[in-house]
């Protein structure tokens, strides 16, 4: 294979690029990205990511690095244009992930650690590529740079953003919403301590703001626009001042950038076309209501990076990849909705709607009435077992004691990959090395940690894993590389089988009784 010719070539190189070159590098195929940028963009966009997405971060070896960066954010304040508390949506320090439920931070840090990844993991980067031309045909794809070169490979993830000329070139188009707003985004850097509201939407019908953290050192204050065209003036240093001088000052922190950005509601009506696929933003585009956009994106290259791995080791055939929009598809659907119906009732312009708005949300408050929790579906349908319990969720995790005798979160004692977790005493009845040939992790819950070959024995430290089992009715559950359910069963050996097949190894003949 010459130096021009990849497995996978991912165009864009922001957290979703990255985040996909990394998970595919890692595995070990040659992966090359090209960035239209010559360097880190080194400005913050997104601000927010969830538990999910950090379980992600800490399987490439990132999280610890993070922490320090980041801000945890327990509770999510909705206000009226008095200040009076209208909603107050309440994150767990452990979410079912085994991490904070919601992380504040300042992109360009987090696009710092993952560019390490890549580059530690033989991801090639060229920075300064803006892809000119898109061709492909049954053995692989072409991507043309602006600099004369030309990139071959098997598959192509398109990564570069809601603006993506990867899908325009497909003539790809997008289901609308109608969902459109001006915004003109507002970040600060710290020069001393500020006491600020670290995540605030202010639903004040003359003039709706949004005020978060940025991490510990960063702010963002942002300003919802009568009209587009109303940035030129209100960008102007001294009247975004001006806008934030009752919480901030220009002694207190320095402006670091002020840009518009026109929120909207996009999905793409394919993401897939050939050997070329569609991720993050250049798939879809969502309101910054439920902060999440990037986690979306993340996602997708989770889902994306397994399932590619598969088809280029051979073991499935790349039909598999047709999986990839019918399970992501409606997950997206479902928060993009849901950011939506936020942001109409943050936004109203009105004062009479507002003022009707504030006194039903008051009296719900009033009377004690919890606001209603906002849950994310699992996957409908795709790489799952054929039926059982849990299918398609979000797998739990927690922290288990090892055989090292570390205690510490699932993943970070056993590594990634799918995991077939079952109480130890079904171990006896897989096959166990069938199982490792498939890079399937055998994990059993005992009283005692051990390591045997294809199995390793942990202790549930915290009761997760029971408390979860014993909420499925199963004594095993497989879950995906990209942490969700394949399949759950109170006898693990047909799990076992099921799962083998999908991976497309040889199913034992003790699984198949």
């Amino acid at each position: 294979m010459s130096q021009d010719e990849y497995d996978v070539a991912v165009v864009g190189y922001g957290p979703v690029g990255m985040a996909t070159a990394a998970l595919l590098g890692r595995a070990g195929h040659s992966v090359v990205v090209v960035e239209r940028y010559g360097g880190l963009y080194n400005l913050p966009r997104a601000a927010i990511f969830d538990d999910e997405t950090m379980r992600t971060f800490a399987r490439l070896g990132i999280a610890e690095r993070l922490l320090p960066t980041l801000h945890v954010q327990r509770n999510y304040e909705w206000r009226n244009g008095a200040g009076e508390l209208l909603i107050e949506h309440d994150f767990a320090a452990t979410g079912r992930s085994g991490w904070a439920e919601w992380y504040m931070m300042y992109q360009p840090e987090l696009e710092e650690s993952l560019d390490a990844v890549c580059r530690a993991s033989g991801v090639e980067v060229r920075l300064g590529s803006a892809v000119t031309a898109v061709h492909q045909d049954a053995d692989g794809a072409v991507l043309t740079t602006a600099d004369g070169r030309s990139v071959t490979a098997r598959y192509v993830v398109a990564c570069d953003g809601g603006n993506s000329f990867v899908r325009r070139a497909l003539d790809v188009g997008m289901d609308d919403y109608g969902f459109a707003e001006p915004w003109m985004v507002c970040d600060f850097r710290f020069t001393r301590p500020v006491d600020l509201p670290t995540a605030l939407q202010l639903g004040d019908p003359a003039r709706p703001t949004s005020i978060i953290s940025l991490g510990p050192r960063h702010h963002r204050f942002s300003f919802m626009l009568d009209d587009e065209g109303d940035f030129a003036v209100e960008s102007a240093p001294e009247k975004v001042w001006a806008r934030v001088a009752d919480r901030l000052t220009p002694d207190d922190a320095e402006l670091i950038r002020v840009a518009t950005y026109t929120f909207r509601s996009l999905v793409a009506h394919r993401w897939r076309a050939g050997r070329i696929l569609l991720a993050g933003d250049a798939a879809h585009q969502m309101p910054p209501f439920l902060g999440q956009g990037m986690c979306s994106g993340v996602r997708d290259g989770q889902n994306l990076a397994f399932k590619l791995d598969l088809v280029l080791r051979g073991a499935v055939d790349d039909a598999l990849l047709d999986t990839y929009q019918p399970e992501r598809e409606p997950h997206v659907r479902a928060v993009t909705e849901k950011g939506i119906e936020l942001g109409r009732m943050q936004t109203i312009r009105d004062p009479g709607r507002a003022a009707e708005r504030d006194r039903e949300l008051l009296a719900r408050r009033a009377a004690h009435q919890a606001p209603e929790s906002i849950r994310f579906p699992g996957l409908g349908g795709g790489m799952l077992a054929a039926g059982g319990p849990g299918r398609g969720a979000l797998s739990e995790q927690g922290r288990v004691l090892g055989p090292d005798g570390r205690t510490d979160l699932l993943d970070q004692v056993v590594g990634d990959g799918f995991h077939l977790l079952v109480a130890d005493a079904h171990l006896a009845a897989l096959d166990l090395p069938a199982l490792a040939a498939a890079g399937v992790r055998v994990v059993g819950f005992g009283d005692r940690p051990g390591q045997q070959e294809g199995a390793t024995v942990v202790v549930d430290v915290d009761g997760t894993y029971r408390r979860w089992f014993d909420g499925l009715g199963a004594a095993a559950v497989a879950v995906r590389p990209d942490l969700y359910v394949f399949g759950a069963s109170a006898d693990a050996a047909p799990l076992a089988a099921e799962l083998l097949a999908a991976l497309g190894a040889p199913v034992p003949a003790l699984a198949e009784r």
